[in-house]
């Protein structure tokens, strides 16, 4: 393999490589001494897994021996014997056929690395570079480097020949934010379901109030670091644009003295119902921040980036997760609300005060179904519809919120779920809710009754949509059949089986 060519590429793919990180990628030589030579401590091995087992079709080309023989499966972590850091993390095969007595003793019950195994027992050999890629960080690996999830990693596959033959097959992984130059912010953040805003009547004094629950997945995972001009990567000009509109409000605030590349390696559209813009907005506003070393508070982001003016569940959603209630607004002459209005036409106003953040119970699932239809209302028609149709029914938000505080909120307080998503099926007729759900098409409601039918505790849509959300404990797979099965017959859509985050945003400084 072209090792130079290969690294061109991935540098294509992910952004620039340092110097180490070509050199970890592209060496024939011994891993162990570089990383001590890089970090000036000894290297230790922290054996995971270590067991004979037959090779499957795969190992057997690799190594060039018969599906079934002995081989050697061994994962270890490369650790900083100083400070315990896991710089990199390795999967080894070998044919127990090849290995001396002694080599084979090192190897299997030693927390010894290859290389000095090798140079051990005086073993004359090769390593043959095969591969050089970039792959997301899984849960259990992001685990082990303390990264987010879907973080990319930098992974190249090796043979060590020996004798002609392949004596041990090698894969090595490492974060593509270690091992840079340059002080780098990296941030994930969750999507949000709005299950409804509480009070768009106002009588109280008091307006909107929302309820929503913090989502692991689909989620934005954004890089930053100091550049001398206001660079953005990773995305279409449009979520560009709306992140060059973010940073620019932010550093000219904080007084910055010079800009930011912001590099997008996950994201979700805008106006789909889960929060896309208001997530991003706050992911870009905390990492000019952390960059320039500025603190402020979640709050603060929000109302710099015109977020939280009129739901204050994206900005709970992004501080706390889990499942959440906003208090909503001052209401009237004077006061932080003067009409009826979303937060994009909102701006300026304070993010409302959170009343309560719960953990939502982990076993209960949660399904995401978006049909193939426009996005939802944003902008000037959004603007209308709260004009045109609030005030809302005094004894409609009564009754909703008669059903939040003595059925919603005890159902997650109790983990009851069959209490809980009644509410969320009686919410949909009531309120703001059901302003928003009379502007959807009719193959919405069908969407619903498809999904309660083949299961579903509860279901409703979030925000304007057209996102639609089913919640079970049992079954998740069936309800999500049944909304495929749905949604082919009317156009098409996606689902998306996740559940719920109950912590704030990730945020790491590599």
């Amino acid at each position: 393999m072209d090792i130079a060519h290969r690294l061109k590429e991935i540098e294509e793919y992910v952004g620039r490589l340092s110097p180490v990180q070509k050199i970890l990628l592209g060496t024939d030589g011994s891993v162990t001494q570089l990383l001590e030579s890089v970090t000036g401590h000894p290297v230790s091995v922290r054996t995971r897994e270590q067991e004979v087992v037959k090779a499957d079709t795969l190992a057997a080309e690799r190594l060039n021996i018969t599906p079934g023989d002995a081989v050697n499966h061994r994962i270890v972590e490369l650790l900083d014997a100083a400070t315990g850091e896991v710089l990199v993390y390795a999967e080894s095969q070998t044919p127990v056929a090849r290995l001396a007595p002694e080599f084979r003793d090192d190897l299997m019950k030693a927390d010894i690395p290859i290389g000095r195994i090798i140079e051990r027992h005086h073993i004359e050999a090769r390593r043959e570079i095969l591969t050089a890629r970039v792959t997301p960080a899984k849960d259990d690996v992001s685990g082990i480097f303390s990264i987010c999830r879907n973080e990319p990693l930098l992974m190249r596959q090796y043979q060590i020949i020996h004798g002609g033959k392949p004596l041990i097959f090698i894969e090595e992984q490492f974060p593509y934010n270690k091992f840079l130059d340059e002080r780098r912010v990296i941030i994930r953040t969750a999507s949000r379901i709005h299950v409804t805003l509480l009070d768009m009547n106002g009588s109280l004094g008091r307006v909107d109030g929302g309820i929503g629950i913090a989502l692991d997945d689909p989620s934005i995972l954004l890089e930053a670091q100091a550049v001398p001009s206001l660079e953005i990567h990773g995305c279409n000009s449009l979520t560009a644009q709306r992140i060059r509109d973010c940073a620019e409000r932010v550093l000219a605030k904080i007084h910055a003295g010079s800009s930011v590349s912001i590099t997008v390696r996950e994201h979700y559209p805008a106006h789909t119902g889960l929060g896309g813009g208001s997530q991003l907005a706050l992911a870009t506003a905390r990492a000019c921040c952390e960059l320039y070393g500025t603190a402020m508070t979640t709050g603060e982001l929000a109302r710099m980036v015109g977020r939280g003016g009129t739901s204050g569940i994206g900005t709970a959603a992004f501080e706390h997760g889990g499942f959440i209630v906003d208090g909503g607004h001052r209401f009237g002459p004077g006061c932080a609300k003067t009409g009826f209005a979303p937060s994009s036409a909102s701006k300026g106003v304070q993010p409302p005060p959170v009343l309560m953040h719960h953990d939502f119970p982990g076993d209960w699932r949660i399904l995401l179904a978006t049909p193939s239809l426009p996005e939802g209302a944003s902008g000037t028609r959004e603007i209308e519809i709260f004009r045109n149709c609030c005030p809302v029914p005094l004894d409609e938000v009564r009754m909703l919120c008669h059903e939040v505080l003595m059925r919603m909120l005890p159902g997650i307080a109790e983990q009851d779920l069959d209490q809980f998503g009644t509410s969320v099926n009686a919410i949909q007729e009531l309120g703001f809710k059901k302003v928003e759900l009379s502007f959807q098409p009719r193959v919405v409601p069908g969407l619903l009754d498809a999904m309660r039918a083949a299961g579903a505790a509860g279901a409703g849509m979030s925000s304007f949509g057209p996102t639609l959300y089913a919640i079970s404990d049992t079954g998740i797979q069936d309800i999500e059949r049944a909304a495929q099965s749905y949604m082919q017959e009317i156009g098409g859509g996606s689902t998306q089986i996740t559940s719920a985050r109950n912590s704030g945003a990730a945020v790491r400084i590599a």
